[in-house]
């Protein structure tokens, strides 16, 4: 594995942030990475001398630029963005409030754009860089219940492999990663939960809640071997630009995919008969 690599890692508090920064401080890299408040810039700190934290929420758009600007000349070039900071939101969508899909989004694509066109400069004129994106396999898939994050996880899957398009004339790759179900805190103390108010969707939706409910801690990813695999597609010479992990991720994609193109032949006749 290459090391001396910058990652500058937003969101590490926790979760796949945290597991990510500890494994690539491990493997020989500097992480500066972003949280929400000084003390836990001090913690994340004081866990390895080439840990470096910044206080940054990456809805400020204003402080975005001037952040990572500061980060380049403190620290030093970044090679790896990698856009972590997210939450899940949870509600049946004619119950959820649009206040909730925009906050959904600010945090989901909106801060990660942002990160990215703040990165973007240096990275081009340098010829060289990685941006690897946290998505979810529900940028793929959808159910009931969570589809204001899913409308973010598709946004930002398309947004990725648009822009790694734009971007490969200049040596910069872009990744989305796409976790399955992890031991992560997605579906404990980082969901929003919208209140239920209309009875009609209780026989869909309670159970779909209840099982993600019970669920929570016990999924069968392992957060640490998520960021092994993620530091795996920095290295890599050719990354993908596409990156599922987890083996429920694969088994659903595939599975979407198949029924995407089941449904495609069905109707193939209705689709060409608008040529001409």
């Amino acid at each position: 594995m290459t090391s001396g690599k910058t990652l500058l890692i937003t969101g590490v508090s926790s979760g796949f942030g945290r597991a990510l920064a500890l494994e690539a401080l491990a493997q020989g890299h500097t992480v500066v990475g972003t949280l929400r408040s000084e003390q836990a810039r001090r913690e994340f700190e004081s866990a390895h001398s080439r840990a470096y934290g910044r206080v940054l929420d990456v809805t400020d758009f204003d402080a975005i630029d001037g952040v990572v600007a500061e980060i380049e000349r403190a620290v030093g070039p970044v090679d790896v963005l990698v856009n972590n900071a997210g939450y899940g939101h949870e509600g049946i969508m004619e119950e959820s409030p649009l206040s909730e899909l925009r906050s959904q989004f600010d945090v989901n694509v909106f801060g990660a754009v942002a990160m990215m066109k703040a990165v973007l400069p240096c990275m081009r004129t340098r010829r060289r860089g990685h941006i690897l994106n946290i998505t979810s396999m529900g940028g793929y898939i959808t159910m009931p219940g969570i589809a204001y994050y899913c409308g973010s996880k598709f946004a930002l899957e398309g947004i990725s492999e648009a822009l790694g398009k734009e971007l490969k004339p200049f040596g910069i790759a872009v990744t989305a990663v796409a976790p399955g179900s992890f031991r992560t805190d997605w579906a404990g103390r980082s969901m929003t939960r919208t209140p239920r108010s209309i009875a009609d969707y209780d026989e869909l939706f309670d159970p779909i809640r209840k099982v993600r409910e019970d669920k929570s801690g016990k999924q069968l990813g392992d957060p640490k071997k998520a960021a092994r695999a993620m530091l795996t597609a920095i290295s890599a010479d050719h990354p993908p630009a596409h990156l599922l992990l987890g083996s429920d991720a694969l088994a659903l994609v595939q599975e979407k995919l198949a029924v995407l193109a089941a449904e495609f032949r069905e109707w193939e006749p209705v689709t060409v008969s608008t040529d001409g």
